[in-house]
């Protein structure tokens, strides 16, 4: 007999959803109609005067120079940043499921940085960093490498790479930690027992049974490499040196609100909005189906 949830007023499911559901239309919908309207139009710095240009905004775009290399500095830094935020995730939570004594300070240490604010990520590492006064520099100036993050845009790629890992392994290692501490010992020690290696047991039970973690944190680890990282960039790089570090997201508000071109920013929204809809679609589409639930 199958066991469903009722309500002893109908409209009472409606008022409980109410809530989500003006949140994401003020947050989400409202925003999102406004960039894709504003798309379409031509106006000057003080919003007094539009003109409606159909798809000049977007044609425009794609053949910008410098636009379509910040494609490519996206994809560098969001594949980095996914990759290392994951694997380096996982490794603490396997080395933290099997920490016995002080492991409540151990997972807590580990927890700490998803407190901070991106923004204090970036500035954090951009002391470290600092080609004057940072520790990091100095050590690397000390291995024989000149670091400038300032001048070479390489040493500028690692250092948001570096950050935007920093602040996402947290999450990441939460959710993996769950998932680990959800899997039955008893199918580990039955592994164990029949010879297999650590390793072998990591590959052929552990990891299976945590693709569903592992999918769900792909999905917000790509969304978080595209948006929530511009807080990082604006406080170390500001898009430079010479726009190799200037992912899609801090492109938008330097054309919106530093080189005010309102409607090439608004097109460059609805771009990057489309393109993180469709890599979700994709990972669901093609990636969910190697998931084992």
């Amino acid at each position: 007999m199958e066991k469903r949830v009722t309500f002893s007023h109908k409209s009472l499911p409606y008022l409980l959803v109410a809530p989500q559901i003006v949140i994401t239309l003020i947050f989400f919908i409202w925003p999102a109609s406004q960039a894709l309207y504003q798309s379409v139009l031509l106006e000057d710095a003080f919003g007094l005067s539009r003109q409606f240009v159909w798809f000049q905004n977007f044609a425009q775009l794609f053949g910008d120079r410098l636009y379509l290399a910040s494609f490519t500095t996206t994809m560098v830094f969001s594949i980095a940043t996914t990759f290392f935020s994951l694997s380096i995730a996982l490794f603490l939570a396997v080395m933290a499921d099997r920490v016995i004594k002080s492991a409540t300070v151990y997972r807590t240490l580990i927890i700490w940085p998803y407190a901070v604010a991106p923004a204090v990520a970036g500035v954090l590492f951009f002391f470290m960093f600092n080609p004057s006064i940072g520790i990091l520099a100095y050590m690397l100036r000390a291995l024989g490498y000149d670091w400038n993050h300032e001048l070479n845009g390489g040493d500028a790629m690692i250092l948001i790479v570096v950050a935007a890992t920093w602040k996402q392994i947290s999450y990441n290692f939460l959710f993996f930690l769950a998932g680990l501490q959800a899997i039955p010992r008893s199918l580990i020690e039955a592994a164990a027992i029949d010879g297999a290696s650590p390793l072998k047991r990591f590959w052929t039970i552990i990891f299976p049974l945590l693709s569903p973690t592992t999918f769900f944190l792909l999905v917000v680890n790509v969304v978080y490499a595209f948006f929530d990282t511009f807080g990082i960039i604006h406080a170390t790089t500001e898009g430079g040196p010479a726009q190799a570090t200037n992912i899609l997201v801090y492109k938008v508000y330097s054309d919106g609100f530093i080189g005010l071109d309102l409607g090439g920013s608004a097109a460059q929204s609805v771009v990057l909005m489309t393109i993180v809809i469709a890599l979700t679609v994709v990972q669901f589409r093609y990636i969910e189906k190697k998931v084992e639930y």
